[in-house]
């Protein structure tokens, strides 16, 4: 698991890129405009490289899927079988293009279906596992809260690829809990919702979320 694909030109994709860098990891990044990383490309070191999504999904042994909500089933349908057996860590979430209300995202799912299991019903022979969703993406990589560390809601239906998955977010700095099958995703995603209102409303971006034991 030292080469990872991360596809998105975006900050999440940038972020998620170096902090697998920091760690050691081989990365490429896909995307439908490699231009657009060029000057990311040239800060990132050797271990850095970019390419289309086709050339950086056959590159990753793990694929991280960090694109749009709204374009994430045409990028997996167009990448099709060639995901087949890797592991493809979904950090998107199905906002819709649309204004929030009172501070909540519009998705563009209901509460009985998620993103996820749309991309696993999209390629069976991959296998996803939900994860860096429920956060901001200043946050996704050693988050520092006073110590303390948040929590990483993850789901999939492969244990395996659960197990890759957290060697990274250990790695990253979080606990990590392990929610269950694909299904769980439509409970994981709508955190996203949860997280923005406080930024949607008062302007407070900086928290996490953190589950408590007794």
């Amino acid at each position: 698991m030292k080469k990872i694909a991360v596809l998105g030109s975006g900050t999440v994709g940038e972020v998620l890129a170096n902090g697998l860098l920091k760690y050691g990891y081989e990365v490429m990044r896909g995307t439908r405009e490699v231009g657009k990383l060029a000057e990311w490309h040239a800060k990132a070191g050797s271990s850095a490289s970019v390419g289309s999504f086709a050339e950086a999904a056959q590159f990753g042994d793990v694929v991280l899927l960090a694109v749009k909500g709204t374009v994430a089933e045409e990028v997996v349908a167009a990448l099709g079988s060639s995901l087949d057996g890797k592991t493809v860590i979904d950090a998107t979430n199905p906002i819709a293009d649309a204004a929030p209300e009172n501070g909540v995202l519009k998705f563009f799912t209901g509460p009985n279906d998620s993103l996820m299991e749309r991309l696993q019903k999209a390629v069976p022979g991959a296998h996803f596992v939900k994860a860096f969703s429920c956060v901001g993406n200043p946050f996704m990589v050693n988050p520092d809260f006073a110590g303390q560390k948040p929590t990483m809601f993850i789901c999939g239906n492969s244990s395996a690829a659960k197990q890759q998955v957290s060697t990274i977010l250990h790695q990253f700095g979080w606990d990590i809990e392990d929610m269950g099958a694909a299904t769980a995703a439509r409970a994981i995603e709508p955190l996203c919702m949860l997280w923005c209102i406080p930024g949607m409303t008062r302007g407070s971006w900086t928290h996490a979320f953190k589950l408590l034991r007794k």
